[in-house]
């Protein structure tokens, strides 16, 4: 029999669940009890009435102790935590093994940011008004966060949102992605353990679009933290109540050029990894690579050797390195847009074919139509496209031409090649000889334009759940 987990809400039942399943075999992993709206509206008035206690705010010491704590049970269960991830999500248990390293990291980065914070001093006196004055900021939580979150990293996604507002005292109402609750469910645990009171993290699985807006459009929010796709996220955003801060992280096309000059044998790897890992299920992943024309057949063809290497199949297995899609119907959508492009005029390099009902090959396209949808829309499967072009800006101009941005790259021996492609390229960071979805937790990571809106990494978030609060003394001894 499969494990059930119940409501993380205190004080609220449910008679509903719904199934876990791995998406590489199918296998029914365990059942979580449901949300419904009255579940909901518990778990806002509970949040809300220690909000707006503040008597009953947990001391910094207090977070600091359990974050701390929270750290090393994780790293006592991390191997557990790994392949727990990696049988819910698909993703390969070498990269699980990375994702949980990194999620402890945060945990860490939220204690380094508590103990390093702090207000500033506003000068007075500087004219006739401000004379006898002293004023100074301090920080405090925002409100309640209510945290939206995405399958594809589903213990470190829940870290970068759960992990900062327990950081700054807010209390936080999480909503795991149906499809991987149990890593989240399994972090809100943990930090129980570790002593966070249990009204403090409330986790609901929601049952229906109802349910769902009225979690995150209450009035009693005041953070909204989305990471998913941009039409539900806008959406939501547009429906927030007056007053409720945001953070959206959406996806992207992550464009890479490749100069005429770049270091093949080098590079080829890297973007081969960016492309592929997780299936390409990664919302930066590398999915259009702009090379020069003399060496663009070299690039399709070096990636496509790479993808060609790279095991495909059960994820709890060290050595997998592409495991299934999340759902049998993206593998199905994957594979459609594939055929499309092909049958439009791209040129098949490698793949392109189904393994399995949830595995798709590691497949490049070479010179897909502009207007393809493996050209115009976010694929987040394994497949890279790449095109030739003859003169950079041209390049740039077609990287730039979809709605979205976010990460972005170019390989090059220049640095003045690498400069104008870094001043240019619309894009919220830019990665030199690397692939687009690099990322480390303490850097800023934003979408542009559809991509998404505010700035995640932890001490960012960090800030955005706080506010700064201003102190203003009078005194004749000033």
């Amino acid at each position: 029999m499969v494990e059930r987990y119940p409501l993380m809400v205190p004080g609220a039942t449910s008679d509903r669940d719904v199934t876990v399943w791995a998406p590489w075999d199918g296998a029914e992993i365990a059942a979580v009890a449901v949300s419904d709206l009255v579940t909901v509206e518990t778990a806002l008035e509970t949040a809300n009435r220690l909000f707006r206690n503040r008597d009953g705010w947990l001391p910094v010491e207090k977070r600091i102790a359990i974050l701390e704590k929270t750290a090393e049970i994780m790293g006592e269960r991390f191997e557990h935590l790994a392949i727990e991830a990696a049988r819910e999500g698909g993703k390969p248990l070498p990269d699980s093994r990375v994702e949980v390293a990194r999620a402890i990291d945060g945990v860490k980065l939220c204690i380094e940011s508590l103990r390093t914070q702090h207000g500033t001093e506003i000068p007075m006196g500087l004219n006739a008004a401000s004379t006898n004055r002293l004023a100074m900021t301090t920080h405090e939580p925002i409100g309640v966060v209510v945290a939206v979150s995405a399958f594809n990293h589903p213990l470190n996604l829940i870290v970068h949102q759960v992990a900062p507002a327990v950081a700054v005292g807010c209390p936080c109402i999480v909503k795991p992605a149906e499809v991987t609750p149990l890593s989240c469910i399994r972090f809100v645990e943990i930090l129980r353990e570790a002593g966070l009171p249990d009204e403090w993290c409330q986790v609901t699985i929601t049952g229906g679009r109802e349910v769902s807006q009225k979690l995150v459009t209450d009035p009693r929010v005041g953070f909204f933290s989305f990471i998913g796709s941009a039409k539900v996220g806008w959406m939501l955003r547009a429906n927030l109540a007056p007053g409720t801060r945001c953070a959206l992280e959406h996806g992207g096309a992550a464009p890479v050029i490749v100069a005429e000059d770049a270091d093949l044998p080098r590079v080829i790897p890297i973007l081969a990894k960016g492309g592929f890992y997780h299936a390409g299920q990664v919302c930066v992943s590398v999915q259009r690579v702009f090379a020069h024309e003399s060496i663009a057949r070299a690039v399709a063809e070096g990636i496509a050797a790479e993808g060609a290497k790279m095991p495909v199949g059960d994820p709890t297995l060290a050595t997998t390195e592409i495991g299934p899609l999340i759902r049998t119907k993206e593998n199905e959508r994957i594979n459609e847009w594939v055929r499309d492009a092909v049958a439009a005029g791209a040129e098949l390099i490698v793949g392109g074919n189904k393994i399995s009902a949830s595995c798709h090959e590691a497949t490049v396209l070479f010179n897909p139509p502009a207007d393809a949808q493996v050209s115009t829309q976010e694929i987040f499967g394994p497949v890279v496209c790449v095109y030739s072009y003859s003169n950079i800006d041209d390049a740039i101009a077609r990287a730039n031409s979809l709605p979205f941005a976010f990460q972005s790259a170019v390989c090059t021996q220049n640095l003045d090649t690498a400069m104008r492609c870094f001043r240019r390229l619309d894009a919220s960071a830019v990665m030199v000889n690397d692939h687009t979805a690099f990322r480390v937790d303490w850097m800023p990571f934003a979408g542009l334009k559809h991509s998404g809106y505010n700035v995640g990494g932890i001490h960012h978030t960090m800030h955005d759940m706080q506010f700064e609060k201003m102190l203003v003394i009078r005194s004749p001894e000033l």
